[in-house]
Formats: structure tokens, C-alpha cells, sequence
């Protein structure tokens, strides 16, 4: 219900145990060493599972090398499995530490006298390629089984010269020839030539091998005009020119050239396919010609499943520069209008074509030259865009079939960009939308609720009118309980809550409830409770909530859903405050804290090992810590009314040179106050700070969440400002330094509102530094008053990360060496340097790199003296303790690095080795983990002995100068 945060990696699979990592190995090993085939094959074929549970390099190089030995010894059947198994596992290749070894033993088999045998050594050794590019041996092998009159044989030969080729420039340049010469060999079988010609795909290391390769696909495409070789040539021909970059235009013109004159369909699909793979990749290569060039071929073509192609190729560049470089770089752009272009020609022509797929690539590209080309007058195409998504809208939303809902997927997209770059066209689709929801099919309903709420999310002046047609449909869904009704319920509650943000009257909330008892099942109201929680319509949220607490069968569960009611009703209680009606403001925030801290006991005992919470815990933990700072903050604030500053106060503050004496009497009480304003600055900054690193510890979580923790730090930093500004030190007090993105495109209800009370707030601060120099006791405090109460009035929203997590990234680190007992310390002579060696894996949930990825790993290392032994030395600061960071790269999910650490303190030190990730973007994430271990210094023996000797020698020369004092006295 909850965010499942099951871990991928949790479950044993196959029914067995859960066992550490050697374990496990030596159960497998047990089956390998089998006589029984069945046994061996069952242990070989779970070795992927054990790796990606322990995918660490210690554990790996010794299931590989077992696996070798099976290879070198097994029959056929047993290599194809273990050549299955190192083909999954490809990503943990590089962990093999013993490659030499490794390879030894599986090469040893290609010398057999069979020859399917060596076929599948072959292929081994080519699914290896990616940790042995440059082996001569392997390459030579490869070479001597080209020319095999074996077929399986060569066909494993071929598979692996394709896997070198991609990874060695060298076996590259070397196998060029001796394919070309393959190919061209008149003794060559036509179905070797049309495997052998992809290999040539893979000839881009350098110019000269691309080009003498493109000269043989050119001569292959001329001299064996068969639909197969024309095919495969020309897609090798693509994939080469897609590597090498440089002969991309070149490419564009050949596909063009054969997709206008080669009369075979096929050789037309797959032009018209390999010119959609380029419009993708490199859309910037695209000249005005290429596209004029396609647009005639389309407008041409009697066949739609062509025509459809050559859209799609044309409606993926029109929504990139390719467009703008169309309509810039004609000639005499300046005096055509946008209607004479073959392309709009096109677009219109297709708009009402009784091809749903060609429909919607027609008005695709109408919207998308819209939204690109704002600065041209195309208010003729906007109304042919808006009649074609109308015309689409009323076809496919009658329709049930997959194809009609893929169309109006693309349709309602349209709608949408269409509406967000042109706001004037959004009455005539909102209308339209509307119009069409009551006769609709259920699936095209819930897409048609995502398209209505989207555009009310980002035209909130629209959601009003809405309201009525969806209270309608709402009550009209019927009694059905089918999973389409269910989701539907879903759908269009959600467009009711954007729809009415400020608050739902009662008539909505009865309609709700009844149609919930009537018709839905827990999960439903549940879904519709976490949206209310989203749009901040905590009052709906919380009887829902309250309702579902008697359906769960698990107590995480009853607490989670108790929690989430509680945290409501909080919210709630906030909903009623009044501006300068400061006492009530401060009884509710009393009853919402007393909400939240019944809330969080709750949570936390809704937390368990594999679903900690970690996040909804921090965030509501400084929820509670933000509601208390702004309750004592009110409280200082009347303190200061019932203690006013005389009028002579600011005259005193001056002379005395202590502007805090300014804001009260000039007693201990006045100053006691001004300490406490300056207390409650300091708070909310470190409350923004807080704020901060629980932003940068969800790597996971969608903009949206991130937005709305950096909403909540920018309030913090707000009311410091404020207090700065307004008593403390006005003089130098400055937003700049703690804004952030202000200015950013404004996605949600709830952040217009948040930025409306934080631009009205600095206006008052700033209007009253202008107007009072220095500013009043009284002034100050209403305006401060007022800031906390505007803001408390905006409903807090609940983001899809506080319930969801849609991506998941953990790391797991390994330190070597590691002792045996965690307690144990590690022991290092202190003339020595410890490497320290950390490794780490970077494991993810089902949909990796779903909101970021991750480009880097940064690891930093410290070391604090726990315990001292020994006689205290003085040494150099630096030599005391150790910090050092490195950045790696993951590669297949895995890093590596060596720190060398000093000890020269003779004790026990405790080293931490914390882990933070950096995305593409080049932010910072604290995602950890942060893994201890402890090391004791020892004096090395020579060092030891010399100082014995010293302490022995010293001894008596004492008792020598004793007697001497002595005799002299």
C-alpha cells in the first residue's frame, strides 16, 4: 500500500534458503561436482541468481573459474548452458580477477575434433570479447574458423568476429579484408554473405576503415541488387554511418534516393526505418532538401502503410531544430506563408484522412509546428490543429480497440502541448473534451480525466468550468465494480480535486463518499484519499483514510493508513486560520502539532526492515519542527506587544551601539526577546538547512517531491530573512543569497500559491523598510505574524514520493580487508600505509534512471583516533587523521578505488567510508551508505627494540647523576 520497497534482491528464489555468499557457492559446486547431468545443469543455470545477489569480484572469479573447469570438461550440453549463463551474466565479466586462467581453460576446448564443440567455445569467446579484445590467440582462432567447411561452426565464427570487431580496432583492421574478400568470393554461399555483411557495421574505429567499409557496402548494394542484400546492405550501411557521424547527410540522401525510385515495398519500409532511426539519433543533420525531399515522397505515395512511415519519420523532426531550420532556410521565408509549405500541405491533408495512425501524425506535426515556430503567424494552422484533435477525439474515444486508445494517447498529448504553448486555444479543447466524456468508452474516459487534469494544472482558470460536467459523469458511472470503473472513479476525482483546489464544498464530498461505498473496492478510496493528500483536500483525505482503517489485514498497514489520517487532520486544523487573530492561530498549530506527534508514532511503527520510511519519517520530523518554530516565533512576537520599546529606545540603541536594545525596553526582559528573535532566525535557518540535505538524500524522488521540499526550504529561509530584515540588522539584510529557483516554471497549484505568499510577503518587508527607518515594534510584528499565518494557510501537499516510489537506487559497499568480526580492529604497523580497497555495486529497482541516473560515485574517507597507547609524541596535525575523496565511474553497475592511509599514532582509529552519488547533471545526492571499520596502530618491532634499548641505557646514567647531585649537597 505503501511504497512496496520489497528489495529486488530480498527473495532467495528457486525455494532455497537464505545463505551467505560462500554458502551459496559451495551448494552449487556440491551440484557441479554431480554425476548426475540433470543436477549439473540445475547448478550451472542458477549461477546468474547467485550473482546478482553477491555480485561482488571474490565470489565471481571463483563461480566463473568453476564454470570453466565445467566448460573444459562437460559435454556439449553443459557448455551451451554455461555459454547461456556467461551471456546473462555479461555485466559481471569484468569482475572476473583471474582472466588468464579463465580464458586458458575454456580456449583449451577449441583444439577439440568436434566441431560443434568448437562452435561453442567460439561463441564463448566471443560473449567474452568485452575482457579480451586484444587476445592474438582468440583472433587467430576466429580467422582459421571463417574459412571452416563446417556451417555451425562458421556461423560462430561470424558471431564472434561481430563481437570483436565492436571492441578491437585492431581485430578490426585485420578481419576487414578477409571479409570483404568473403563477401565478394564468388564461392560464397548468398545466406554466409547476408550474415557476414552486419559485421561491417562495427568498421568505425577510424575514418579510413569506415570509408574503405562504406566503399564496399556501396559496391555490394550496386552489384547484388536481390530485396535481401539490397536490405541488409543498406541498414549496415546506416548503422555505420549512425557510428562514425561523419557521413550521416550522406546516408539521409541514399535512403531518400531508394525510398523515391526502388519500386519494392520492402526496400521502402526499411528505408523509411532507418530514416526514423536518424531523424532520432541526429535530427540537426536534417537539411531543408531532406525534408522537402520526404514530404514529395509522401504526398506522392499510394500506399498508407508507406505514407504512415514517412509520417512518422516526419512528426518525430517536427518536434525538433529540424523544423526551424525548415521553415528558416527557405527561400524567400519572409514573404510565403506557413500554408505553402509541402509540409503543412501534407499535415492537412492527412488531418481527416479515415487512417486513425496517418490522422494522428498529421495533426501531431500541425501541433508541433505550433509550438515550435511561435514566432511566425499561424493562427490558420492552430484552428486545422484544433479541428483535426477535435475530429481524432470524437473517432477514437467511441473505440475500444489497442490501436484507437494508442491514437488518442497521441491526440490528448497534442492537446496538451498545444494548449501550453497557445493558452487561447484552451476553452474551444476544453470544451471538446467535455463534450465527448459522457459518450466515451471507460478506457478513453481515464485518459480523457489525465488530459483535462493536466491542462487544469497548468490553466487553473479553467478548472471551474469543468466542475459541473464532472459532478455529473460522476454520479452517472453506475453501480459496476469493474476494474475500468474503479480507475475511472480514480480519474476523475482527481480532476474534481484539481478542478476545486481552494476547498470541496459539501455537495462534492456526499457525491464522492456515495459513489465510494457504492461502487469501489479499499484500494480504490485509498488511491482517491492519496490523491486528496496531493491536491491538499485534507479534509476528504481524512474520512477516507479514517474509513479504510478496519479493511487492511496487516497492522504496518493499519498504522500506515493511521498515520496518513492523522497527518490529515493536522493539515486540517491549520485550514482555519485568520490573520491578525494570533491566540487562535496558535491554539490550531497546538491541535495540528498534537495531530502530527500521534501521526509519527504511528509512522513509526509502520516502518519495517525492507520499507524504513526513511523519507516520509524526515520529511514529517521537520513538518513538526517548522510548525513549533512558527508557533514560538508568534509567541515572541506577542511577547514583544506586552513589553513595548519606549520612545526613546532607538535613540539609546544607537549610542550605545546595540541595535538589539532597540526593539524593547532597555532591560533584561527587551533583550531576553531580542535574543530570542535572533534564536528563531537562527532556527528557521538551520530548519532550511535540514530541509537541504533531505532534498539532497532523495535521489528517487520525482521533481514534483523535490520541488515541494525545496518549497518548504524556501520558506524557512523567507521568515529568517524576514526577521533580518524587519529587527536585527536591516541595513545589510538580502534575499539573493538564499533564493533559489524563483523564477522557475510554476507546475502545480500548490507552488503558484506558495510563490504568490512568498512575492507578497518581500513586498511587505520591503515596502516597510522603505516607508519606516527603522521599522516600528509594531509593524514588525504583524508583518511577521501575517507571513507565518499566509503561509500556514496553503494546504500542504503530500507528493507522489511521500506514498510512491516509481525508481529505486541503493549502493552496496565492500571493504577489503575486512576483519572477521566487525568489532575486531585491523592491525597495521605504524610506519606503514594501509590500502584500503573500496569496492561497490550499484543496484536498482525496476525501472532504473526513471527521473536521474547516476554518472558518478563519490566515496570519502576518514579516520578519527578512538584510543591512544603509547607515550604521547608530538607530531604534525596532518599526520593525525585522514581525509580523502575519490570519484568513480560505475561501469556495468561497478566501481572500484584504493585509498592509501596514514597511522602514525600509535591506537585505535575508527575509519568511516561514506558513498554519495553525482547524476548527469553534475548535482550532488547523499544517498550513502556509510560503512565503519577500525584499525589499531601498532610500533613496529624495530622501533619497539630501539626505544627498550634507549629506556635501559637511560637508567643508569639517572642513577649516576643522582649520586653526583647527592655527594655535591
Amino acid at each position: 500500500m505503501a511504497a512496496s520497497a520489497k528489495s529486488f534482491l530480498a527473495d532467495a528464489g528457486y525455494g532455497e534458503q537464505e545463505l551467505d555468499a560462500n554458502s551459496a557457492l559451495m551448494e552449487l559446486d556440491k551440484g557441479l561436482r554431480s554425476g548426475k547431468l540433470g543436477e549439473q545443469c540445475e547448478a550451472v543455470v542458477r549461477f546468474p541468481r547467485l550473482f546478482q545477489k553477491y555480485p561482488f569480484p571474490i565470489l565471481i572469479n571463483s563461480a566463473f573459474l568453476k564454470l570453466a573447469d565445467v566448460f573444459r570438461v562437460g559435454n556439449n550440453f553443459l557448455r551451451l548452458c554455461v555459454l547461456k549463463v556467461t551471456q546473462q551474466s555479461e555485466k559481471h565479466l569484468e569482475k572476473i580477477l583471474n582472466v588468464d586462467e579463465f580464458v586458458k581453460r575454456v580456449f583449451s576446448v577449441i583444439h577439440s575434433n568436434d566441431p560443434v564443440a568448437r562452435a561453442i567455445t567460439l561463441r564463448m569467446l566471443g560473449s567474452m570479447a568485452s575482457i579480451i579484445p586484444e587476445r592474438k590467440n582468440a583472433h587467430h582462432s576466429i580467422r582459421q574458423s571463417l574459412d571452416s567447411h563446417d556451417n555451425v561452426e562458421v556461423e560462430a565464427a561470424i558471431f564472434a568476429a561481430a563481437n570483436f570487431s565492436a571492441q578491437s580496432k585492431d581485430f578490426a583492421v585485420g578481419i576487414c579484408n578477409k571479409i570483404s574478400e568473403m563477401i565478394q568470393g564468388l564461392a560464397t554461399p548468398v545466406d554466409l554473405k547476408l550474415k557476414l555483411i552486419p559485421i561491417l557495421q562495427h568498421m568505425h574505429h577510424d575514418a579510413s576503415l569506415a570509408s574503405s567499409s562504406r566503399q564496399l557496402l556501396q559496391q555490394l548494394v550496386t552489384s547484388y541488387p536481390s530485396t535481401k542484400m539490397v536490405i541488409v546492405t543498406l541498414h549496415t550501411f546506416t548503422l555505420l554511418a549512425a557510428s562514425s557521424l561523419v557521413d550521416i547527410p550522406k546516408q539521409i540522401q541514399l535512403l531518400l534516393q531508394y525510398l523515391k525510385n526502388d519500386p519494392r515495398k520492402a526496400v521502402k519500409r526499411l528505408a523509411i526505418q532507418d530514416l526514423k532511426l536518424l531523424a532520432n539519433k541526429t535530427p540537426h543533420t536534417w537539411s531543408r532538401e531532406n525534408i522537402q525531399a520526404l514530404c514529395e515522397s509522401a504526398l506522392n505515395t499510394p500506399y498508407d502503410s508507406l505514407k504512415m512511415g514517412m509520417l512518422s519519420v516526419l512528426s518525430t523532426l517536427s518536434g525538433t531544430i529540424a523544423i526551424k531550420q525548415y521553415f528558416s532556410s527557405a527561400p524567400g521565408a519572409a514573404a510565403t506563408t506557413a500554408r505553402s509549405f509541402d509540409l503543412v500541405k501534407l499535415a492537412q491533408e492527412c488531418c481527416y484522412h479515415n487512417n486513425r495512425g496517418i490522422a494522428a501524425h498529421g495533426v501531431r506535426i500541425l501541433t508541433n509546428i505550433s509550438a515550435s515556430c511561435q514566432e511566425k503567424d499561424l493562427l490558420p494552422l492552430e484552428q486545422d490543429a484544433v479541428f483535426g484533435l477535435e475530429a481524432l477525439l470524437v473517432l477514437c474515444s467511441q473505440d475500444d480497440s489497442p490501436g484507437a486508445q494508442a491514437t488518442l494517447k497521441i491526440t490528448l498529448t497534442c492537446m496538451v502541448t498545444l494548449v501550453k504553448c497557445r493558452p487561447h486555444l484552451s476553452q474551444s479543447v476544453v470544451e471538446s473534451l467535455l463534450a465527448q466524456l459522457h459518450s466515451a468508452q471507460d478506457n478513453a474516459r481515464i485518459l480523457m480525466c489525465h488530459c483535462l487534469a493536466a491542462i487544469a494544472m497548468q490553466l487553473p482558470v479553467l478548472a471551474d468550468g469543468m466542475l459541473g460536467d464532472l459532478m455529473d459523469l460522476y454520479k452517472l458511472i453506475g453501480q459496476s465494480a469493474t476494474d475500468k470503473k474503479q480507475e475511472l472513479l480514480v480519474s476523475l476525482a482527481t480532476v474534481i480535486f484539481v478542478s476545486s483546489q481552494k476547498a470541496l464544498s459539501t455537495e462534492i464530498k456526499t457525491v464522492i463518499k456515495q459513489q465510494l461505498e457504492n461502487a469501489s473496492n479499499g484500494w480504490t478510496a485509498y488511491r482517491i484519499a492519496r490523491q486528496a493528500s496531493r491536491m491538499g483536500n485534507h479534509d476528504m483525505a481524512r474520512e477516507l483514510y479514517q474509513s479504510l482503517l478496519t479493511q487492511v489485514a496487516s497492522e504496518h498497514f493499519y498504522f500506515w493508513l493511521n498515520s496518513l489520517k492523522e497527518f490529515s487532520h493536522a493539515e486540517q486544523c491549520l485550514t482555519g486560520l485568520q490573520e491578525d487573530n494570533y491566540s487562535s492561530a496558535l491554539s490550531c498549530i497546538a491541535e495540528a502539532l498534537k495531530s502530527y506527534h500521534k501521526g509519527i508514532a504511528s509512522l513509526t511503527a509502520a516502518s519495517t526492515p525492507l520499507n524504513p520510511l526513511s523519507f516520509q519519517c524526515g520529511f514529517v520530523k521537520l513538518r513538526i519542527d517548522l510548525l513549533q518554530a512558527f508557533s514560538q516565533l508568534i509567541c515572541t512576537c506577542n511577547s514583544l506587544k506586552t513589553s513595548p520599546p519606549p520612545a526613546i529606545a532607538t535613540t539609546i540603541a544607537m549610542t550605545s551601539g546595540n541595535d538589539l536594545q532597540r526593539c524593547g525596553r532597555i532591560s533584561n526582559q527587551a533583550l531576553t526577546l531580542s535574543l530570542q528573535m535572533k534564536h528563531s532566525m537562527e532556527e528557521f535557518r538551520n530548519l532550511a538547512t535540514r530541509y537541504g540535505d533531505l532534498y539532497q538524500s532523495s535521489f528517487d524522488a520525482d521533481s514534483a517531491t523535490l520541488r515541494n521540499v525545496e518549497l518548504q526550504q524556501q520558506s524557512c529561509l523567507l521568515i529568517s530573512h524576514a526577521i533580518e530584515a524587519l529587527i536585527l540588522d536591516p541595513e545589510s539584510a538580502s534575499f539573493q543569497e538564499y533564493s533559489s529557483n524563483g523564477t522557475a516554471h510554476v507546475e502545480s497549484e500548490y507552488e503558484r500559491r506558495m510563490m504568490s505568499v512568498f512575492n507578497h510577503v518581500l513586498e511587505e518587508v520591503e515596502s516597510l523598510n522603505r516607508k519606516y527607518a527603522p521599522v516600528s515594534y509594531l509593524a514588525s510584528n504583524t508583518c511577521l505574524c501575517n507571513a507565518v499565518i499566509a503561509l500556514l494557510k496553503v494546504p500542504l501537499s503530500f507528493q507522489r514520493y511521500f506514498f510512491q516510489k516509481l525508481q529505486s537506487t541503493s549502493i552496496k559497499l565492500a571493504l577489503s580487508p575486512s576483519p572477521r568480526n566487525p568489532a575486531e580492529p585491523i592491525a597495521v604497523q605504524n610506519n606503514q600505509q594501509l590500502a584500503l580497497k573500496v569496492e561497490g555495486v550499484v543496484q536498482h529497482g525496476s525501472k532504473p534512471g526513471l527521473f536521474r541516473k547516476i554518472q558518478s560515485v563519490c566515496l570519502n574517507v576518514s579516520s578519527v583516533l578512538q584510543s591512544k597507547s603509547g607515550q604521547d609524541y608530538k607530531i604534525p596535525i596532518d599526520n593525525m587523521t585522514n581525509e580523502m575523496e575519490q570519484r568513480v565511474e560505475p561501469h556495468n553497475d561497478y566501481f572500484s578505488t584504493q585509498f592509501l592511509l596514514n597511522f602514525v599514532i600509535l591506537g585505535t582509529h575508527n575509519i568511516t567510508v561514506e558513498s554519495s552519488v553525482i547524476d548527469s547533471n553534475g548535482i550532488v545526492w547523499k544517498t550513502g551508505p556509510k560503512t565503519t571499520i577500525f584499525v589499531k596502530s601498532l610500533e613496529d618491532p624495530y622501533s619497539q627494540q630501539v626505544r627498550l634499548q634507549q629506556q635501559q641505557g637511560q637508567a643508569p646514567s639517572q642513577q649516576q647523576q643522582q649520586r653526583t647531585a647527592y655527594s655535591r649537597f
